[in-house]
């Protein structure tokens, strides 16, 4: 099964309307070029000073304003979201969930993914702290599209394969990787990232990323892209904001699994299949 898929790239700030519009105006750009899917980065509608802001600009499923952004844009243009992810007030009054939704070309929400592994790292004497803000998901997430099954991580969760197996076992044929990926980090290893979890799958992977500087002086490293099931880049956005749009054939994942049958060569006892 074929379709265009379109990869937006953002610069979100603390401006929670003018993130909106200024997604509105590349997602319009890739409908115009025929993308039939969109998938927008991690945080697309707010990045503030600091994680701790999110708990002051979480939304709810009844009040949402960037979930209806979606819902009506979907709807109004008739194609599919990928909705990045939305800080969402969690079931702890002190924290949040990083929740990206699907959205279907109706308007309705076909899935929703709740960020399972948290980026605690310190990173040249400047530390993150999500698990301070957010609340974990526990959940696998894959989605039924009119074109295949499309399973769903956020950003730091590209560094643990099993995630990934696991949302191939569910049937995955594709990956949506809506990141803020720091700079430091994002030169060396997010290329290299998605395109090993795309081998090792043998699935397409659609990779979008923040770029640029953000308030509280956080740096993202965009080079949103896609990736096919062996390993080639097929889409890239360079720096600045911007759109890659792909065609995409998920009969590329059944030539490639069949040319390397890893997947089946697997040994019960590492795969945790008996």
């Amino acid at each position: 099964m074929a379709f265009r898929t379109g990869v937006i790239q953002l610069n979100s700030g603390a401006d929670r309307q003018k993130n909106l519009t200024d997604a509105a105006l590349l997602m319009q750009q890739a409908v115009e070029r025929g993308a039939q899917m969109l998938v927008l980065p991690e945080n697309f509608s707010f990045q503030g000073q600091s994680e701790a802001d999110k708990r002051h600009h979480a939304e709810t499923l009844e009040d949402s304003p960037s979930l209806d952004f979606l819902r009506d844009f979907s709807s109004q243009q008739g194609v599919w979201i990928v909705g990045g992810s939305i800080p969402l007030v969690a079931d702890d009054a002190h924290l949040v969930t990083n929740s990206c939704f699907v959205v279907d070309n109706q308007g309705a929400i076909q899935g929703r993914y709740d960020k399972i592994h948290l980026f605690d790292v310190n990173l040249g004497g400047r530390p993150f702290r999500e698990s301070s803000v957010i609340q974990p998901g526990n959940q696998v997430v894959v989605v039924d599209t009119p074109w295949g099954k499309l399973g769903l991580t956020i950003c730091y969760d590209l560094r643990f394969p099993e995630l990934f197996r696991a949302l191939v076992d569910a049937g995955a044929q594709m990956i949506a990787v809506p990141a803020a990926f720091t700079l430091n980090t994002g030169r060396d290893h997010w290329e290299l990232l998605l395109r090993a979890r795309a081998v090792e799958n043998l699935a397409w992977v659609f990779a979008s990323d923040q770029w640029g500087k953000h308030p509280g002086g956080r740096s993202t490293y965009g080079h949103s892209m896609v990736v096919e099931p062996w390993g080639t880049v097929v889409g890239r956005c360079s720096d600045g904001v911007g759109i890659t749009v792909v065609d995409v054939d998920l009969g590329v994942c059944e030539v490639s699994r069949k040319k390397i049958p890893c997947l089946d060569h697997r040994v019960g006892f590492l795969s945790g299949k008996q």
